[in-house]
């Protein structure tokens, strides 16, 4: 399979070595040749990486590299079978890009985007031949992430996520097909995770270090929502946030945070910038938790039910099946546990119990309990 790949940023180079490691001929495209440069040199040294790991050996890295040719004309993609948009989450500049690749590529091939917030159908709506267009949202890093988000649009023709989901499943990735919604899976339900742990820091209910340690004592998640913002970056976290909130017509479930905001605002962007939540200068101290049992129960509790309910709700408006939600957040962004089978764990009346409770106290549309929840609640059902 001849794949293209337009963008050699971090996740364009990380498609492109999936690909090649799959045994595509791919071409990688950019404009600036220092990037290609860039992408070329990064690609080695991984894979030095990976020979000292001995994950792989010589003769498989010359394959792999032998796969990959480093293009700056988006007209070397015309003989693609399947290109991928890997570039600046900006509408315009994706609608221009595709409507140009159109030009060149035959009428066959599969056009998708790696877009993790826009809308595939307004992507799609660019192309002459809309049907051929999908969402492909690889995660990153692209080579370890096992979970790929494949996203029809309402014009996406049948054989064309057939297609797309055969290939990526090919490639020995876990496939999740998700609705064309803001978010789509990951990027959705993952929201209460960061929203309601900075909402708890705001009423003063504990401190950063305090909810990160609850939620990974408790919860056994890699990170705390904290680290892991520093982590993905403030600005970053903060665009998706408010990105869902919009498209959502501001649902208060999706509420940005000033905390979040102005940290933002400050350029406390996290590890890339040497501060965000904690401080990353050298010789910086991490702030000590507080590891009351009580207190660290209630966080946990909180943040999971949110959790569960945003997942719950994904069900119910039919983003996707039971068993691609979970695989979403287990394989998408390591969740130590799926969330639906979190909820049959924990018991669906806790989670109606729990929600109830929080809309009780602060009669926030924020808190209502999903009508999936509820109706599973009154006729004893589980997820699974």
């Amino acid at each position: 399979m001849n794949v293209g790949i337009i963008g050699s940023g971090t996740m364009g180079s990380g498609i492109a070595q999936v690909a090649a490691t799959s045994g595509c001929n791919v071409k990688l495209y950019d404009t600036n040749t220092a990037a290609l440069d860039k992408a070329k040199a990064a690609l080695e040294k991984i894979l030095n990486r990976l020979i000292e790991k001995g994950r792989i050996d010589t003769t498989e890295k010359d394959r792999i590299q032998g796969n990959i040719q480093y293009v700056d004309s988006l007209k070397a993609l015309s003989n693609s079978d399947l290109t991928i948009e890997a570039i600046i989450e900006n509408l315009d500049i994706k609608q221009k890009v595709f409507s140009e690749l159109e030009t060149y590529v035959s009428d066959d091939c599969i056009i998708a985007s790696n877009t993790s917030s826009l809308s595939i159908a307004s992507i799609a709506a660019s192309l002459q031949k809309p049907e051929r267009c999908v969402g492909i949202h690889f995660f990153n890093p692209a080579p370890v992430m096992k979970l790929v988000e494949v996203i029809p649009a309402i014009q996406t023709s049948e054989a064309v996520l057939e297609k797309s989901v055969q290939t990526i499943s090919d490639w020995k990735k876990v496939v999740a097909v998700a609705k064309d919604t803001p978010g789509f899976i990951v990027n959705r339900v993952a929201r209460p995770f960061y929203g309601e742990a900075l909402r708890i820091y705001e009423e003063g209910v504990a401190d950063f270090a305090t909810i990160d340690w609850s939620l990974k004592s408790l919860g056994g998640f890699r990170m705390g929502p904290f680290e892991l913002m520093d982590f993905i970056g403030n600005d970053v976290n903060y665009t998706v946030t408010e990105t869902v909130f919009t498209a959502f017509y501001f649902d208060s479930r999706y509420k940005p945070s000033f905390t979040q905001k102005r940290l933002s605002e400050a350029g406390y962007l996290g590890r890339k910038t040497g501060k965000g939540y904690y401080d990353y200068a050298e010789g910086a101290t991490k702030p000590e938790a507080n590891k009351d049992t009580a207190l660290a129960q209630t966080i946990f509790d909180r943040v999971l039910v949110m959790l569960i309910n945003e997942a719950a709700d994904a069900l119910f408006l039919n983003i996707a099946s039971a068993e691609d939600i979970d695989n979403a957040m287990t394989k998408g962004v390591n969740y130590p546990k799926g969330l639906l089978a979190w909820a049959d764990k924990k018991g669906i009346d806790w989670c109606v119990r729990k929600l109830d409770e929080l809309y009780d106290e602060y009669h926030e549309d924020r808190y209502r309990c999903s009508p999936l929840l509820r109706k599973m609640n009154k006729e004893n059902k589980t997820f699974f």
